[in-house]
């Protein structure tokens, strides 16, 4: 399977050819759900902490004495039933995290490029972005034809790229990512993404 390469003007520079164990694979669900799952899981802080009755402070003096009152027995007003008291199975910190292995989470991956494969739009580089000017890139996405939430994979140190990342950062709709930071999530929320040859090249010899 082949695609056009452009240039960041819509010009057509070529073909390159997609890996087809990369790009071309049955996207698989449930492990692409099992990705995602573990990719908000993971990034989850598990801060939440409420305190036991031996944690809340106060409460060692019995509120009112053992009989002759007609109430209900006492021993402490930070128990459960008093309005102060301490919170019965109330969460504590944790982590939410879980581990995939490495076999399928390179599979998810596959499977999400795959399911983008028709958005995908491959270009040579941004070299056409000579400034740091949104405006710029603004041009770039128009000839592209692209559209909605963007995300585009290229290698922000190379030096034809050198101002992608000053020109990108203030349109909200576009994200940028390097090829080896690459995520179902970011992959799967993009209605385009954006890729040049140079990323294609590192995904396809690291998933293939």
């Amino acid at each position: 399977m082949s695609k056009e390469i452009l240039s960041t003007n819509g010009e057509k520079l070529g073909e390159i050819t997609l890996e087809k164990s990369v790009f071309g694979v049955e996207p698989n669900l449930h492990v692409m759900h099992l990705a995602l799952r573990r990719q908000l899981n993971n990034a989850r802080q598990g801060s939440a902490c409420a305190k036991t009755r031996a944690e809340v402070s106060g409460g060692g003096k019995k509120p009112w004495k053992q009989k002759g009152t007609g109430r209900a027995r006492a021993g402490s007003l930070r128990s459960p039933l008093f309005a102060g008291g301490g919170v019965v199975f109330g969460p504590k910190p944790r982590s939410y995290a879980f581990n995939m292995p490495q076999k399928a989470r390179k599979l998810a991956l596959k499977s999400a490029l795959s399911a983008r494969e028709a958005q995908l739009v491959v270009v040579k580089d941004f070299s056409t972005i000579t400034e740091p000017k949104t405006k710029l890139m603004a041009e770039a996405l128009k000839s592209l034809n692209v559209n909605g939430k963007v995300l585009v994979i290229a290698d922000l140190q190379a030096a034809e790229n050198q101002y992608l990342e000053l020109a990108a950062r203030n349109i909200p709709s576009v994200k940028l990512i390097l090829p080896s930071n690459i995520n179902v999530k970011d992959v799967l929320e993009a209605d385009f993404v954006v890729i040049t040859e140079s990323a294609v090249n590192e995904l396809t010899e690291r998933l293939k």
